[in-house]
């Protein structure tokens, strides 16, 4: 809308934005073959009625890692990866304004990051993604918009923590420039030299908490806003939470922090009026919103699922192709309570793929599960959801013993009674419908090659006993051993082997022996292949103890996380 009196005019922008969409195009789970609430296609039908409303007032961005967690873009990039970037179709369908990148659109790699941003029409931002050869940004800082008298500029940056997760090799001849720093950098500049009506913040670090360190932290939405004096709206993503809220940031100016969860679900929406006229414009409200698009429905969802059918076809395809057969049903919840079917599975790839001697590896689907009979490579995609390669590294007895303390400390309590819960839980930030983990799960490593039990009534630091390798000989704390792990947590992911392990981070790559050129999930390809058949079995090589305790406060758990199961009703 545009009002005008007494010689002013009052222009009114809506902008949408996006984040960690995760490959989530198309209305339908390419995994679990079945329709999906959110989407792309969804957001697309709600931004052009939007559109109609407010025509090029309407400002589409996107923040972050788009580029991976589905099996649409994973072909793409990997398999079919000699076309069209469908990301930036995508995007280009849609008329994104602006975007910024994420940690796991760069955990592509070069090939498919760079040949993504260059066929988007659109600029996709990084002012703290460091080129370190010509020492400027490797993408644009910054951007300018403009829409009928009224100048936005989004600055965009990503998290700076990337380095702790993902290969060197994929971030070769880049920096990451702590955000509040770089923000404190660009802002003057940019309110000097283009003299913005509106800064927007566009980028891909949560609220606040993550990875900190002296140099950087890896959440710091909030910690711009507050400390960056001239934003007037925060649009973040990358914790995967909703959040609208407003903090003061410097001179007590008000800023609007928004953000839109994941999988295109959810979208944040912001409404600046800006006043006009001959003294000079300024911004008279900010008001935000997130959106849920769950189970929008709209023609234009229809109509650019058509227009992507290729695409879509060719995934179906990729994903139907049997590769095994299962004989029994697995199950990612069973991972939690002991040993598992599910788990052990990646565990035996993972050693027959290295040949190392101990293997670490952690349920990634919270509650998946892979039925009896045959298996298809979309099956592969519940075992295994991240793009990651094999590490082979070198680590001590005592190394691999204090992982797991803190990998379990991570996971279960202390149990004082046996009425105590087992699993250390917490409520759940989005929706608050049940009990939950207080940790993410991805970082509940167990170990394979090694037998131990868990003893739950003891602290964090004093839980694990190892009895043994699973060979039967001994198990030394000073003995060096061979070690697969994903390539996110060789690189330092979720802290276990800096914090649980106490190898500096800058050491990590001295432990590394060998690593992979394929990814994680093409070796359980691989593997469920090779076999052909596979009665699914846990391996039994670790137990929660004391047993009397833990075995009914597991059940009590499993309740409360999952509730009851078929079996049992």
């Amino acid at each position: 809308m545009i009002k005008s009196t007494a010689g002013k005019q009052v222009v009114s922008l809506k902008i949408v934005h996006t984040s960690d969409v995760h490959g989530s195009f198309f209305m339908r789970d390419y995994v679990n073959n079945h329709a999906v609430k959110g989407s792309l296609s969804r957001v697309y039908a709600y931004v052009q009625s939007l559109r109609k409303v407010y025509g090029d007032r309407l400002l589409l961005m996107d923040g972050g890692d788009i580029l991976q967690g589905s099996p649409v873009v994973y072909y793409n990039n990997f398999v079919a990866s000699s076309g069209k970037n469908l990301a930036a179709e995508i995007m280009n369908y849609m008329a994104y304004d602006v975007g910024t990148i994420g940690n796991h659109d760069i955990e592509t790699g070069h090939a498919v990051y760079d040949r993504w941003t260059a066929a988007c029409r659109f600029p996709v931002l990084g002012a703290n993604v460091i080129d370190r050869a010509r020492g400027g940004c490797y993408l644009p800082p910054y951007c300018i918009l403009e829409r009928y008298g009224v100048k936005v500029a989004v600055m965009g940056m990503t998290t700076p923590a990337l380095p702790n997760w993902l290969p060197p090799a994929l971030w070769d001849g880049l920096e990451f420039e702590d955000m509040v720093s770089c923000a404190s950098r660009w802002v003057p500049l940019i309110r000097e030299k283009e003299q913005p009506d509106v800064l927007v913040g566009l980028f891909h670090s949560g609220k606040e908490g993550g990875i900190v360190t002296p140099d950087y932290s890896e959440n710091a939405a909030l910690d711009v806003a507050r400390e960056v004096a001239g934003f007037d709206v925060v649009c973040y993503g990358h914790d995967h939470m909703k959040n609208c809220e407003t903090v003061m940031g410097p001179g007590g100016k008000e800023v609007l922090c928004l953000a839109p969860s994941s999988m295109a679900v959810t979208v944040g929406e912001v409404d600046i009026d800006v006043e006009t006229g001959r003294e000079g414009n300024r911004v008279v409200s900010v008001r935000g919103k997130v959106t849920d698009l769950s189970y929008y429905k709209g023609e234009e969802s229809k109509y650019m699922q058509r227009y992507f059918s290729r695409y879509i076809r060719n995934t179906e395809y990729y994903v139907g192709q049997k590769i095994g057969r299962f004989v029994r049903t697995i199950e990612s919840q069973d991972a939690y309570f002991g040993p598992s079917a599910f788990v052990d599975i990646v565990h035996r790839a993972q050693l027959e793929a290295t040949g190392a001697q101990v293997s670490f590896a952690a349920p990634v689907s919270f509650a998946a599960s892979i039925k009896e009979g045959d298996v298809c490579v979309r099956d592969v995609f519940n075992l295994y959801r991240y793009d990651d390669v094999l590490y082979t590294m070198r680590l001590t007895g005592q190394e691999i013993k204090d992982v797991l303390e803190m990998s379990y400390g991570l996971w279960t309590a202390q149990m004082k009674t046996p009425d105590d819960h087992v699993m250390l839980l917490d409520y759940v930030l989005d929706e608050g419908r049940r009990l939950g983990f207080k940790h993410l799960a991805y970082n509940f490593d167990s170990a394979a090659g090694i037998c131990y039990t868990v003893d739950v009534t003891k602290p964090y630091g004093e839980k694990i006993r190892v009895t043994g390798m699973a060979d039967g000989s001994a198990f030394g704390l000073e003995t060096w051993y061979t070690v697969v792990v994903n390539s996110y947590r060789g690189n330092g992911g979720g802290e276990l082997f800096t914090k649980g392990a106490g190898i500096p981070h800058e050491k990590l790559n001295e432990r590394l022996l060998s690593s992979t050129d394929k990814d994680l999930r093409a070796c359980i390809i691989e593997y469920i292949k090779g076999k052909g058949e596979i009665d699914a079995r846990p391996l039994y090589q670790w137990r929660l103890v004391p047993e009397a305790w833990a075995v009914p406060a597991c059940e009590r758990d499993r309740q409360l996380l999952f509730g009851k199961r078929e079996k049992e009703e």
